[in-house]
């Protein structure tokens, strides 16, 4: 998506202009820097989520400021007390607090955030933040190649966000930034050249931290996640890449897998669900250590990488909930069943004179399961530990939708954006998916309908399914659409599983709850090919590593 704007750049020779929404930037031939426009949709989702995010907090401080107001009101400290006003409201955010204006009114001021992105190569996502978030303060936008911190700067003054004592012709706005900024003269968009870790352990301090952390390198986002839980604040965003797919959804390389990630990776048709349990293990372990906890608002696995955008709390209760909320599971290599482990559990316990609740917390008996796998007899491999609770929030899912509703004209990707966000607010918190074609493959059956799947699940009071309950359904079904036995080896897996009695008959009627609203509407959820042989990409030859050797010289 362009804008008009784009017609009155010059582009210096050397270097194409790539236009993605109202930002421009300019891209050498040399390749010093990383871009993939392939990832247009993760920059779209970003914005949108960023931003319902930024107007989610800024509600609840506002509630909370008009709380103080009330109190302050019934005390009759408005006019004794007025120098305690930021502190008791927001406490370490002045420029969140409402301001004295004529008389004794106070009037709130929207909050500002400060948005940090580790590894930002060309710059464009911390342009497009900049541009497109109303309630953005600055950015801070971090790379450790030289070339790329050239190419940003370059980049950000052709979108008027750098410096603006640079141009007197802006001393207007600058004066209007200037009450929000401590350092006016540094932009909107303020550039930083170093290692990423050590900037994000350089705002791990109260005063320091900022609100929303993104973390998109190439490859694995690991040696990052300890200063992104440390450095953002209470309440804050963190919004996390991880495009080594071929680590996280398959067991070819399980020690790579948990020395990044602390886990085993899966192999089976979900692998990419565990993929992102994965990577939330890690942020939840992550965070753990500092007194923190995690609150995921929308996980996603999205062609070659899965996207997390998790809010980051302190809370010491929340934190020894963690336990109950992280899994083993024991994953059938031939039916691809699963089993969970929790590695702990919650006991709550009511006090008998006052009724209050408290919590215990115990160990988890276990194995689930003996050595082979109780539906198909074939061996269990273990994965995991991996984050066993919600994937996602769906009041937080209906805000974006709401959101790409009226801005549909502001993202270049609105119409696969809200089949994504569709199908995932319709995902139910349990782990783990099926698809009725994997299954029918097992049983070597003919497929049914998905909705005849869903319809016999919900008449038989199944709303969160096991295994075992599915393959009774599909029992039911191949008795109605028999099996050609005679084609169907001794040893095969399907004889195994149909050697079984289903120990209920299926009922195929079509149940009203079968039909969601995914499947009313036609949605799309794949990338349309931009380009030819489209996919990671190259990494930019950003000549650090020879830099360093001529250093050693």
């Amino acid at each position: 998506m362009s804008d008009a704007g784009s017609s009155s750049i010059t582009v210096p020779e050397g270097f194409t202009l790539h236009t993605e929404n109202t930002s421009h930037i300019l891209i050498s031939s040399k390749e010093e820097a990383f871009l993939n426009p392939v990832q247009e949709f993760n920059r779209d989702l970003s914005v949108a989520c960023i931003r319902v995010w930024s107007e989610e907090i800024n509600r609840e401080k506002e509630a909370k400021w008009k709380q103080a107001q009330e109190r302050r009101a019934k005390e009759g400290a408005e006019s004794t007390e007025p120098s305690h006003a930021p502190e008791d409201e927001l406490p370490g955010d002045i420029s969140t607090t409402g301001s004295t204006s004529e008389g004794n009114k106070r009037e709130y001021r929207s909050h500002k955030f400060v948005l940090l992105e580790a590894l930002s190569a060309t710059g464009l996502r911390s342009i497009r933040y900049a541009k497109e978030i109303p309630l953005v303060r600055f950015v801070i936008a971090n790379d450790l190649s030289a070339s790329a911190t050239a190419a940003m700067k370059r980049n950000v003054e052709l979108n008027g966000l750098g410096p603006s004592s640079s141009d007197p012709a802006d001393s207007a706005s600058s004066s209007v930034v200037s009450e929000h900024q401590p350092l006016p003269d540094r932009g909107k968009v303020r550039i930083n050249e170093g290692d990423a870790c050590a900037l994000m352990y350089n705002h791990r301090t109260e005063k320091t931290r900022v609100d929303v952390v993104d973390l998109d390198p190439y490859g694995t986002a690991a040696p990052f996640i300890d200063g992104a839980v440390q450095c953002v604040n209470d309440g804050g965003l963190l919004c996390v890449t991880c495009t080594d797919l071929s680590v996280l959804a398959t067991t070819n390389y399980p020690e790579k897998c948990f020395s990044n990630y602390g886990g085993i990776p899966v192999k089976a048709e979900y692998c990419h669900e565990a993929a992102l349990r994965l990577v939330l293990n890690t942020l939840s372990t992550s965070a753990g250590r500092y007194g923190r906890y995690i609150e995921p608002l929308l996980c996603l696995s999205i062609d070659f990488y899965v996207r997390l955008f998790v809010r980051v709390h302190s809370a010491p209760i929340e934190v020894k909930k963690a336990a109950s909320k992280t899994a083993m599971y024991y994953i059938c290599q031939g039916c691809q069943s699963f089993y969970e482990q929790p590695l702990g559990r919650m006991v709550e316990k009511a006090h008998e004179r006052f009724g209050n609740v408290n919590l215990l917390f115990k160990t988890q008996a276990g194995p689930p399961v003996p050595q082979k796998c109780t539906e198909c007899g074939s061996a269990l491999h273990v994965a995991g530990p991996m984050w066993s609770g919600p994937l996602h929030n769906n009041g937080f899912i209906s805000k974006v939708l709401e959101h790409l509703e009226s801005n549909q004209d502001k993202y270049g990707t609105a119409v696969r954006m809200k089949g994504m966000l569709t199908v995932a607010n319709e995902e139910l918190h349990v782990p783990f998916y099926f698809t009725p074609s994997r299954i029918a493959g097992l049983f070597h059956s003919i497929c049914p309908p998905l909705d005849d799947v869903a319809s016999a699940l919900l008449n038989g009071g199944h709303c969160c399914a096991t295994r075992q309950d599915v393959h009774d359904v599909f029992r039911s079904w191949v008795k109605k659409h028999p099996v050609r036995m005679d084609k169907v080896s001794e040893t095969s897996l399907a004889r195994q599983l149909l050697s079984k009695e289903a120990r209920t008959e299926a009922n195929f009627t079509r149940h009203p709850r079968s039909v969601t609203q995914a499947s009313k509407v036609k949605l799309v959820r794949y990338q349309q090919n931009p380009a030819p042989n489209w996919g990671p990409g190259t990494k930019a030859d950003s000549g650090t590593k020879r830099k360093r050797e001529e250093g050693d010289e």
